[in-house]
């Protein structure tokens, strides 16, 4: 059982307190720290555990230290954390500039210490149900879609919502982005709070992705169209859909799901649906096991530092096309 330290105690920082608790196979909750004294003092005697004055001293106490505090914070807190020699998770982004997120990977390699990101969504039901299917998208679509929330607008909805799918993007396309295009607009708050974004791959596959936290209803969709399927993800719901297309007299054909006939130009066809299900799981409680399995076994973490770094720098790409494309619109005053 490892000792683990949780820093951050803000709406997703109470979140991840309590799936500690329920990790109790992987962890031993030492204590916890934020900045706010009053706010550490009563958590901590809610929980049962302990109330540390100073973020040193609780890294000093632990073997992994769980950072959820603000983005701008990130790379202090993860920092001093490999300094004390404690692996880390931390939550996504993983820092607020690709040159802090690159000395964190020179200091994480250095000091053996692994780094893992909290991209959740890489534990959300819906795409653990794929574990079985073949995944080669040629097209991705994409759309997060939030009510607004003050909490977050601190950076724009490129690295607040957008970054999730850009994870699942790199990791499903698993190949080199050629280019870059996007455009975006700030209308509640000082940075973008809507913005589409069209990725191209080296070999061919491209993804077009949209991300608001102005939008009147929540809405988490990606769709991957490929050769031998059409895939359907609704990382809100939890559901999974894969449809295929088969011949009449395919031999094939996966006896479990659906089948319907289809007449088409080419003759006659079969369409097969299936909704494949991994059964329901707390997505932060799996990815902190998911870090605890990986300390203890040697092995590489699920979501990697280098794998939050290139979230980051595609990110990153987006919000400068995000500029370049506002630097071209004519002023509305002066027009």
């Amino acid at each position: 059982m490892l000792k683990i330290g949780l820093i951050g105690l803000g709406h997703l920082g109470k979140i991840h307190l309590k799936c500690i608790l329920l990790a109790a196979e992987a962890y031993d909750l030492v204590g916890i720290y934020d900045a706010d004294a009053e706010l550490t003092q009563r958590l901590a005697a809610e929980h049962g555990t302990r109330a540390f004055p100073s973020a040193a001293e609780l890294i000093a106490a632990v073997e992994v230290v769980d950072v959820v505090t603000p983005t701008t914070t990130h790379f202090r807190v993860v920092k001093e954390a490999l300094l004390g020699g404690c692996h880390v998770f931390v939550e996504k982004p993983l820092t607020h500039t690709l040159e802090e997120a690159k000395e964190l990977i020179a200091l994480s390699r250095r000091s053996g210490k692994l780094v893992q990101v909290g991209h959740v969504e890489r534990f959300n039901p819906a795409l653990l149900a794929l574990e079985d299917v073949q995944v080669r998208p040629y097209f991705i679509e994409a759309h997060r879609l939030a009510m607004f929330n003050p909490r977050g607008t601190d950076v724009s909805v490129v690295l607040d919502l957008m970054i999730h799918d850009l994870d699942i993007v790199l990791k499903l396309a698993d190949d080199e982005v050629t280019e870059v295009r996007a455009s975006g607009v700030a209308v509640l708050s000082e940075t973008p709070d809507i913005v589409n974004a069209r990725i191209e791959f080296r070999h061919g596959a491209v993804a077009n992705l949209t991300a608001s936290r102005i939008s009147l209803k929540n809405m988490r969709k990606v769709r991957l169209f490929q050769r031998d399927a059409y895939i359907s993800l609704d990382l809100l719901e939890k559901e999974s859909q894969v449809v295929r297309l088969f011949g009449a007299d395919a031999t094939d054909v996966p006896e479990r799901g659906q089948q319907f006939p289809l007449d088409t130009p080419r003759g006659p066809r079969i369409i097969h649906v299936d909704q494949p299900a991994s059964g329901p799981v707390n997505a932060i409680q799996l990815e902190l096991e998911s870090l605890a399995h990986s300390i203890e076994t040697g092995t590489a973490a699920a979501v990697s530092i280098e794998d939050g770094y290139r979230a980051l720098e595609l990110a990153d790409r987006i919000s400068a096309a995000v500029r370049r494309n506002q630097e071209r619109l004519p002023d509305p005053v002066a027009t």
